[in-house]
């Protein structure tokens, strides 16, 4: 019976072919977006140059591996004996009987499948190869062979990658020419080893191109022990230089006379040679290789390390310095002064005119409370520090995009039209004064609302482009054709809302029924190929936050984990509107540089205020540059890079890889660059760095007897007082003792290194880096990125930020007014402690901050905490408080914008007797009152929320005022007092019953 052929069947070539014309589409839905993704942002050479150079380097390495696998495979077959006499010839016939049918498959496969895993594994080094295609010196030497850093930042990586695969290639080659030859009788391991001369021959050479491989890598471990990870410092010590780096030649020359004995043997035929000096290699592998090194350490080192080890510890701290930016911190001893008297910050106002109140990672919820709008708008949680002209006068600002929120879309609006047609964008900055709130303890904004208005003027508002945007969105439509999307809510409009069309070049087109298609298929929906949304003029905007945009234009980088927002004139033409931006910063790095401490990116960047792990895909280095800014357009995500290193030579030698691609630093506009700041997380790295490397002599950093650490954040421990978790550093303008001026910096502190019962929280440095960056178009500010790092000696005590938090907690006063306003359904919230260098000694500031416990509550700025040496101050401004802590009139200078004041709290003329403070304030009470009752009237419950607001906040004045217990809102009376007349006490009752009968 003749059994028909399934490839004539209609059927099964049909489901061939849509099986084969799917492939094909799911294919190109990853192969041809990612090429029209990269073509539209104009980075299409990125794509190709990793495609091609990964490619190339994958094809070498499988034809290497393929070639000599399926040579040496085949030298060994058809130099096989023809006749294995005896028993073993039998036994060996059944192995060669049943491979026979599949031999060819397996000779030819074998090599294939090895060659393609380590193809790919060859490929994934591409980037090495490419850098060391295109590698500049650096112009610096090693101290110990006196080669250019480059050497080994550049070729030794990929001389490392060679080897190990070269060493990968023999190996597999002599298991290959052993199994052959063992299967077809060339190698007999039993009754005892024999073996034919054509499989000895074979054996011989590969084993002798093994042992020159290996000779080699021990050669090249005489220089990448110069940057290997040790136990006292990174790098060559004492005896890695006198012990294991002799160790090293005497193996490479030993591997040498190996490979010479295994040719020796290939072609004389005794095994004996080869194999006494393998074992000679292992022994002395162990004996000078790894007992020498130890004894040498032992006996020379240990009893005289800080001798012995002075040089190479030298060497460290310098290589470390340098590879971080670190060898030109300022260093100064800063003896501060204590004791506080009147008039003592009267030389310091323009340190304390910008000291900064509003705390970025606390306010969020009132940006959101205040001018979210509408739910499906929202802010991140931790805005942005920045500074701004405002009315002629540079200003700390507290920044924030107001971002697009789909989770805030009730169920009735989550569908495929909303979400990815409609809701499509945030809209507009939301900007507040750094160092005041207004009366009610709210942000003072000067730039807000729906439309933007404030002292920006006009820019660009619509955010298409966030961390928060949603995975895509289909925008765009024919000149003429009605908007689709919503703009921003209007009230006074038709339906509520404006109406846009997005105008920008923002994404792919998918304005033809084949990128529909891949579109399609690429984000699972079939709403894109069938909705009629789409049009002609439709784009996709996908892969839409900052840091991974930047991240795949400039993959050869590593970025700053937070983007932040600034409104720039882009081009220095102020005819044009201003852009909403996204500026990052972004780091060349290596790990190879020659003595240099490596430093964990993920655990050095982590603090308090970190919302999550942080996670950086390189996370060890020892060299690291701020070498770009990226900006990305919020509109329409287009990514400028720009060389702000221009000298480092890792950013050189990239820029060789991919031409063009970054800008130089003369396209800066002005008011770019005034908006470009020091790095957080290079400065959170160099700053641990500074624990141990303000030591800058080896026999002291040996010793450790000054070696710091980070101050903990004491407002980020739990209600236990533990978990706590190091300070952040803070963004503020202020002027260290060697500045001529104030200027936007970025600041830590630091506290004695030490555990137990030795551990002590007092002050003992202040490191600070100047941020600004100035605005002159394409020129960065003298001093910018200048460390400034002030120790305070141990002859003095000035308390550290534990045992000022310590001092605030524990002062009577001060706890007894927070408590009470934790008992009347509140929560106290204390805000960053920021540390200043005024006044002669340090002084510290914390914001404090009262969210109400109901459904809708966000905190608000109700008090400053202040202290200078043992002297505290606690009022409702900071200008209060500082005159409390230094003993009258401090004559700081706080500045307030216009309509800017003091919280309503604000402490009440000395002038006045308690009695008369209290009938004050009860007299707002009862204005609040009346206002809540004719809102309640008039059915105006915004209005009725405000007074409500002004109402329970006047109640707590008069509770703190006469020690009352809390009468909150809607409970009635509090408890009377023990002191104070009876008619204030039955005020206070009545305005308790009135408040909760208004609740009601």
């Amino acid at each position: 019976m003749q059994v028909a052929n399934p490839f004539k069947n209609p059927l099964v070539i049909t489901v061939a072919i849509v099986v084969l014309i799917g492939l094909f589409i799911y294919f190109m839905s990853h192969f041809w977006t990612e090429v029209l993704w990269y073509r539209q942002v104009g980075a299409e050479r990125v794509l190709w140059t990793g495609w091609i150079a990964a490619g190339v380097l994958g094809l070498i390495g499988f034809i290497v591996v393929f070639a000599v696998l399926a040579t040496v495979i085949h030298i060994a077959y058809r130099k096989r004996p023809a006749v294995v006499p005896g028993a073993a010839g039998s036994s060996l016939r059944a192995y060669q009987q049943a491979l026979e049918p599949v031999r060819k498959l397996v000779f030819w496969g074998g090599p294939i499948v090895i060659g393609t895993l380590m193809a790919f594994g060859l490929a994934a080094n591409w980037r090495q190869f490419l850098l060391w295609i295109n590698s500049t010196p650096f112009g610096e030497v090693d101290p110990q062979y006196g080669l250019d850093i480059s050497f080994y930042v550049f070729s030794l990586p990929v001389m490392q990658t060679l080897v190990s695969f070269l060493i990968s290639v023999a190996v597999w080659s002599l298991i290959a020419v052993v199994v052959v030859n063992y299967i077809y009788g060339g190698i007999q391991f039993a009754p005892k080893f024999r073996s034919t001369p054509a499989a000895r021959m074979q054996v011989g050479i590969i084993a002798a191109v093994l042992s020159l491989l290996i000779g080699v890598r021990y050669w090249m471990s005489i220089y990448t022990m110069l940057y290997q990870n040790g136990t006292l410092v990174d790098g060559a010590l004492y005896s890695d230089i006198n012990a294991t780096r002799p160790a090293y030649i005497i193996l490479a020359v030993i591997s040498v006379l190996v490979a010479a004995l295994f040719v020796f043997a290939a072609f004389k035929g005794t095994w004996r040679l080869p194999v006494t000096g393998v074992v000679v290699t292992v022994v002395a592998g162990l004996v000078i290789g790894v007992v020498y090194p130890s004894l040498v350490q032992q006996f020379r080192v240990t009893p005289n390390a800080r001798v012995t080890e002075q040089p190479y510890i030298q060497r460290n701290i310098d290589a470390t310095l340098k590879a971080y930016g670190l060898d030109d911190v300022e260093f100064q001893t800063y003896t501060a002064k204590t004791d506080a008297s009147p008039g003592q910050l009267r030389e310091d106002s323009d340190s304390t005119s910008q000291i900064r109140l509003l705390d970025p990672a606390i306010v969020s919820p009132t940006f959101r409370q205040l001018q979210q709008s509408r739910p499906y708008y929202t802010f991140p949680q931790q805005l942005a520090v920045d500074r701004y002209e405002v009315d002629g006068e540079k200003r700390d600002t507290v920044i924030s995009v107001r971002d697009l929120n789909l989770d805030g879309l009730n169920e009735q609006q989550r569908n495929w039209v909303n979400q990815h047609t409609v809701y499509t964008h945030g809209y507009g900055v939301v900007a507040a004064y750094g160092n005041t709130a207004n009366g009610d303890g709210a942000p003072s904004f000067w730039e807000q609302s729906i439309p933007s208005e404030g002292d920006l003027g006009e820019y660009e508002p619509r955010v298409y482009f966030s961390a928060n945007a949603p995975a895509y969105s289909i925008v765009g439509a024919p000149e003429g054709a009605a908007p689709q999307e919503l703009d921003y809510p209007d009230d006074t409009a038709p339906s509520g809302q404006v109406q846009t069309t997005f105008s920008g070049d923002g994404g792919p087109s998918v304005g033809n029924m084949w990128n529909k298609l891949l579109y399609a298929v690429k984000f699972g929906s079939t709403d894109i190929f069938f909705s009629d949304q789409t049009n002609s003029e439709s784009q996709i905007l996908y892969h839409r936050d900052p840091l991974e945009r930047v991240s795949r234009v400039a993959p050869f980088l590593t970025l700053e984990q937070r983007a932040y927002p600034a409104v720039v004139d882009m081009d220095g033409d102020e005819s044009t509107p201003k852009r909403l931006v996204w500026v990052v910063d972004a780091y060349t790095t290596a790990n190879t540089y020659p003595y240099a401490e490596h430093m964990s990116l993920n655990e050095s960047t982590t603090d308090s205020r970190t919302l999550e792990d942080q996670y950086f895909e390189v996370d060890t280095v020892n060299y690291m540059r701020n070498s770009v800014k990226a900006v990305v357009d919020a509109y329409d995500g287009t990514v400028s890079l720009f060389a702000w290193d221009a000298e480092d030579p890792v950013l050189q030698a990239w820029s060789g890889v991919y031409p063009g691609m970054v800008k130089d630093i003369s396209e800066v506009s002005g008011d770019l660059m005034s908006h470009f700041r020091y790095p957080e997380d290079m400065f959170k790295v160099q700053r641990s760095l500074l624990q141990t490397y303000h030591i800058t002599e080896a026999s002291e950093f040996y010793t450790g007897g000054d070696r710091w650490r980070l101050s903990e954040d004491p407002a980020s421990s739990d209600e236990n007082g533990t978990g706590q978790k190091l300070q952040a550093p803070y963004y503020l303008t202020m002027q260290m003792p060697t500045q001529e001026t104030a200027e936007f910096s970025l600041t830590s502190v630091y506290v004695p290194a030490g555990t137990g019962e030795s551990r002590r929280e007092a002050m003992a440095g202040f490191l600070a880096v100047d941020s600004e960056t100035g605005n002159e178009p394409g020129k960065i500010r003298d001093g910018y990125g200048k460390l400034r790092l002030m120790a305070l000696p141990s002859s003095t005590t000035v308390p550290g930020p534990g045992q000022v938090q310590n001092s605030f907690n524990s002062d009577q006063e001060i706890a007894t007014k927070l408590n009470l306003l934790g008992q009347q359904g509140s929560k106290v919230i204390r805000g960053n402690l920021l540390t200043l260098p005024v006044g002669g000694g340090l002084l510290y500031v914390q914001p404090i901050y009262v969210q109400s416990t109901s459904a809708t509550s966000y905190p608000l700025l109700r008090y400053v905490l202040t202290a200078f040496g043992d002297q505290i101050g606690f009022a409702s401004t900071l200008e209060a408080s500082l005159d409390q802590t230094f003993g009258g009139d401090a004559q700081a200078t706080v500045t307030k914008p216009d309509g800017a004041g003091a919280t309503d709290t604000e402490e009440p003329s000395e002038s006045l007797t308690p009695e008369e403070e209290l009938n004050l304030v009860l007299g707002d009470a009862r204005d609040a009152l009346k206002e809540s009752q004719d809102a309640m009237t008039a059915n105006d419950w915004a209005a009725y929320g405000k007074a409500q607001e002004k109402l329970q906040k006047a109640l707590e004045e008069a509770v703190l005022l006469r020690g009352l217990d809390a009468p909150a809102t809607g409970e009635g009376p509090g408890t009377p007092g023990p002191e104070g007349p009876d008619g204030q006490n039955e005020q206070l009752g009545d305005l308790g019953e009135l408040a909760g009968q208004s609740s009601s």
